[in-house]
This record gives structure tokens, sequence and C-alpha cells, in this order.
């Protein structure tokens, strides 16, 4: 694990410096030592392949300037036998070069996506919060997506071109070091460019890709709530969003296209001015018969002139690097991010037997004194402190905002309180790890997703060893059996994007019959029967029941008649307990709970 510090931008996760990002490259090459080789082998013999035309040329031009007819035909017969051999060797050379960087790349890209995509798969809830769903989905998607482009095409030039431009540049101080300082001449030139471009790029780039993110977060927002936008007539408020963050990728775009124009006028230059001072030399020399030949004036001026395609490639590929490095640097960002705690080797306190068909014995739950606020808002829970006995069902209700859903999220270990813990079975929630905290306690939401691939596999996620019949005792367990086996293709149904749809009610039947399959000893239900608001509200409820029987369990009542069946009852109030006890004694109390429960049976009514 890294604790290389990485740059944190405010609402968003974590971008690594170049340095690290670096290190994180080489760090792989290491582990490749063949690959590390290989690729410089091969650039070398490709670049070298490719002096052989202008110096064959240039001899070429002397042969015919001095010799006799006959030598004259076998020279060039020898020079377009050489040039030919050279270029098929070159091309051979620099697509072997190419296709080895790329692979390469390919390999570590493959790598640092892996590890991304795990990461974010293990991020807290409050951190993808606090970033938005947009700044991720640019990462795993777009940034992915650039990074592997520079890795294919991009990458494999810069390297070989890099190799070329060096060899060249030994080949024509070989020829002659006057010639080579009259080419050179061009370097300032070049040199200025790259001190104005440098550091005006790499910001322009890094704000680009947070532009696209801003642009992706405000399109995503309006689609997903779509239907709340057109209920409450704000679709222009919303376009006018997507509007101004489309406007600022587009004008940041811009001002790097305007920046990337510039750079390439003073590359001509450089070009001019070095191609025209090796041809002026090289007639002074020749003039003043100093030891310089045409033919060497001739091979310096293509030596030059060689120079222009990788030069081009790297300068004017910088935009492109720059965009992958940003886009890298990003990646890095959560690939670094500390790993969370291993957890503890030590067995599941009460679990007893098969998941899914056996019972599994219940521990306590504690909450300790909870406080928590989000970033730096209001104090959402102050001081909350809640005992749930081994076995018991403990409903959670309270109006609109009054903290239902962030106690549940730290009861289940998936928020982190600003104050206070959470115990279960004695111990401390926020000491096991997260692996052990996966298995002690187990949060279901109203958000029931259904992933690609069968239903086994989805089932599978709950218990990757649970056998086809045990997914079968865990769906029969919540009374699901009976729908699955009549689709398609029973259990092996595909299902979630591309696959069979699921009704909002099925998916979330998925849900608690992962639950059914876990020994987790405490069960957290965040309005897991939502839509038992639908036909199927008596089976979503029994399914709850049947899935939670034998744990603890803590339930966030979206319908007050969970309450009536629950052991205890806890009113919450603006982020604290207004009043506990059972359905009964509430009502008796006539207290806020008895008024929620005279203004739920006037509803149903």
């Amino acid at each position: 694990m890294s604790t290389t510090p990485v740059e944190t931008r405010e609402g968003t996760l974590p971008v690594a410096t170049a340095g690290r990002s670096w290190r994180w490259v080489l760090a792989g090459l290491r582990e490749r030592p063949g690959a590390a080789v290989a690729v410089p082998v091969a650039a070398v013999a490709a670049a070298s392949a490719g002096l052989v035309a202008p110096w064959v040329l240039g001899r070429l031009v002397d042969a015919i300037a001095g010799g006799a007819g006959g030598d004259r035909a076998g020279a060039v017969v020898w020079a377009v036998a050489a040039i030919a051999a050279a270029a098929v060797a070159t091309g051979a050379l620099t697509g072997l070069a190419r296709a080895l960087v790329a692979r390469t790349g390919e390999r570590l890209l493959a790598e640092l996506r892996e590890r991304v995509v795990a990461r974010v798969l293990r991020l807290p809830a409050q951190a993808v919060e606090r970033a938005g769903t947009g700044d991720l989905v640019s990462r795993v998607g777009d940034d992915v997506a650039v990074a592997a482009t520079a890795v294919t095409s991009i990458v494999p030039i810069v390297v070989t071109s890099l190799f070329t431009v060096g060899l060249t540049l030994v080949g024509l101080t070989a020829l002659d070091w006057r010639l080579a300082l009259a080419g050179a001449a061009a370097l300032p030139v070049y040199w200025f460019a790259l001190r104005w471009y440098l550091p005006r790029s790499g910001p322009r780039y890094a704000e680009e890709r947070v532009a696209i993110g801003a642009r992706t977060q405000a399109l995503l927002s309006s689609v997903r709530g779509a239907a709340t936008v057109h209920a409450y007539g704000v679709e222009r408020e919303h376009a006018a969003r997507v509007d101004t963050a489309s406007r600022q990728a587009r004008d940041v775009s811009i001002g790097v296209f305007a920046m990337v124009t510039r750079f390439a006028g003073w590359m001509n230059r450089a070009e001019l001015l070095g191609l025209g001072l090796i041809l002026a030399t090289g007639f002074w020399l020749v003039r003043a018969d100093v030891g310089v030949t045409v033919g060497m004036a001739t091979a310096a001026a293509l030596y030059f002139h060689r120079l222009f395609n990788p030069l081009g490639a790297l300068l004017m590929t910088f935009d492109d690097l720059q965009s992958a490095g940003a886009s890298l640097n990003r990646l890095v960002g959560v690939a670094e991010l500390p790993e969370p705690a291993a957890g503890s080797a030590a067995p599941v306190p009460g679990a007893q037997g098969a998941p899914g068909t056996a019972s599994v014995a219940p521990v306590a739950l504690r909450v300790d004194g909870v406080s928590h606020r989000y970033d730096d808002g209001p104090e959402v829970l102050s001081g909350v402190a809640l005992e749930v006995a081994a076995g018991e069902r403990v409903a959670l209700v309270g109006a609109t905002g009054a903290g239902k859903s962030t106690l549940a999220s730290i009861a289940a270990g998936e928020l982190a309180p600003v104050g206070g813990g959470v115990r279960i079975g004695g111990r401390d929630l926020a000491a096991v790890g997260e692996d052990e905290a996966r298995r002690l306690v187990v949060l279901v939401s109203q958000e029931a997703h259904v992933f690609a691939g069968t239903v086994l596999d989805d089932l599978r996620l709950a218990d990757p060893d649970a056998d086809e019949q045990r997914v079968a005792a865990a769906l029969e367990r919540v009374g699901a059996l009976g729908w699955v086996r009549a689709l398609p293709d029973g259990v092996r149904t595909a299902v979630g994007e591309g696959g069979h749809a699921l009704t909002p009610a099925q998916a979330q039947h998925l849900a608690l019959a992962r639950l059914a399959l876990t020994s987790a000893p405490v069960a957290v239900l965040d309005e897991a029967t939502a839509e038992a608001g639908s036909a199927g509200a008596r089976e979503l409820e029994a399914a709850a029941a049947a899935a939670t029987e034998g744990r603890t369990v803590l339930v966030v009542a979206h319908r007050l008649t969970q309450a009536v069946t629950a052991d205890r009852v806890v009113v919450l109030h603006r982020g604290r307990v207004a009043e506990a006890g059972t359905h009964a004694e509430l009502i008796a109390a006539g207290g806020r709970y008895a008024r929620l429960w005279s203004a739920w049976r006037a509803g149903a009514e």
C-alpha cells in the first residue's frame, strides 16, 4: 500500500501528482523486465535502420558527381537495393517496437483499471456523495478511455520518435560537427516553444478533465431525476445547468486548441530555421573545400528533414500526452487510496449452520452517542444512543430529515460518524476492518440493484461458494422461488442490463434473498420494502421478515405497519431520540409517534 500523498480538490476524489503517476508506471515496468528491455532494443534497431537511406543518398550524390558512367549505374543499383532493404527493416522494426509498447501499456492500464474499480467499489458512501457520481463516472469511463487511446496510439509513436530523434542527431554529428551545429541553431526555438507550452498545457488539460467531469455530473443528475424534474416543472433550470457546464467545457477545450495552434506555429519556424542554416552552411563548407562534400551536405539536410516527423510527433502529441497524463493522475489518485483495514480472521459471532437454510444466532447492536454532519452542514444526528438486544427487532420512525437513513448507514458501517461509535457483539465496528464488518452486519436499502448476469450470479454476490441448491433455498425462504422458476431459464436467466427486465418489487426480492444467503447476525433494512406500496406489499414484508428471522434487526420503517410488528419502536426527531417503546406503549403515550400513526391511518384510509 502506497503512502504517497495525493492532491485532493474540494468535492472530488483524490488526484495523484505527476511524480506519483510516473513512479507507478516505473514500478509496473520493473515487474516486467522482459518488456522493459525488448522495447528499447527494438526502437534502437528501427531508428538505426532509418539512418541508412540519407547516408546512402549522400554517398550516391558523391559517386555520381565524381564517378564514371559505369560506376554511376552500379552506384545507383547499389543505393536502390540498400534503401529498399533499409525501408523494409525500418518498417518491420518500427511496427515491432510500437506493438511491444502498446502491449506493455495495455497490460499496465488493465492492472490500473482493475485496481481503480476495486477501490471504487470499496469507497465509503460519503466519499462518493461528496465527489458526485459525475466525477466517479468520468474517471472510470472518460479517463480510462483517454488513457487507453494514448497507450495504443500515442505512447508507441512517442517512444519510437524519441529514439529516432536521438540517433538521428548522433548521425548528423558524425557527418560533420559544423553541420550539426547549424542544425542545432533551431533548438533554442524549440526550447522556447516548449518553455512557453508546457507550463500552460498541464493545468489547462487538468482543467479540461475537471470541466468534462462537471458536465457529466450535470447530465447524469438531470437524466436520472428526469421524472422528478418533469413533475416539478423545473426543466428549464436543469437545462440551464447542463448548458452552463457544457459551455464551460467547450470554452476550456477551445482555449486548449488555440494554445496548441500557437505552439505548432513556433515548430514550423524552428524547422525553417534549422534546414535553412544547414543548407547555407553546407554550401559554404563545400565552396571552402574544408572536407565537406556535396553528398555530406545532402545527407545532413536529409537527416535534419528526417527529424520533422518525429519531432512533430513528439511536440504535437504533447496535447494528447498532457490529457492522458491528467487522466492517469486521476486514475492513480483513486488506485493509490489507502486500502481498508484487513478484516479479522475471527469467526462471525453467532453464525450457525448454512446461510439461507439454517438459523443465525444474533448478537447485540449498540450505538454509542453517535453524532454526524455532512461536510460543513448542520448536525444530522446529535448524541444518539441506541441498543438493540440480540434477536430484537427495532423500528426507526420519524419525519423526513429526522436522520433515520443516516443512523442506519452508520449502524451498518457504511458511514463513519463524526462522533461516537457502533459495537456489534461487543466489537467496535470501526476497528474490525471492512471485510469483517460485512460479515457482522448487512445493509439492505431501498435502492436494490440488479447486476448484469444470471439470477444465480446475482445472488452469489452474497456468498460466492453457494451452490444452486442453497440459492434455491434462499429464494424459497423469501418466497421468490416461484416467480424465479417461471423465468425463461429459471435461476440461470440473464437479468440486469441487457437481460430479462425485473420489476422493482422483484429486484427487492432478490436483495432480500441475498440477505438470506449471508450469515451476518445483524441486518439493517433502510426502507427495504418501500416497493411494498405496490400489489406485492404483503409478499415483500413477509420476505423481509423471513430473511431477518433469528437476526438482530434495525428497520427504517417506510410503512408504519412495519413498526407495529417490531419489538420496539424508536422515534427520531431532528437527529435525536424523541421516544422509544412498543407500538402500544407509544400509542397510549399520545406523543409524536401517536400523531404519526394517526396521520398514517388517515392516509391509508
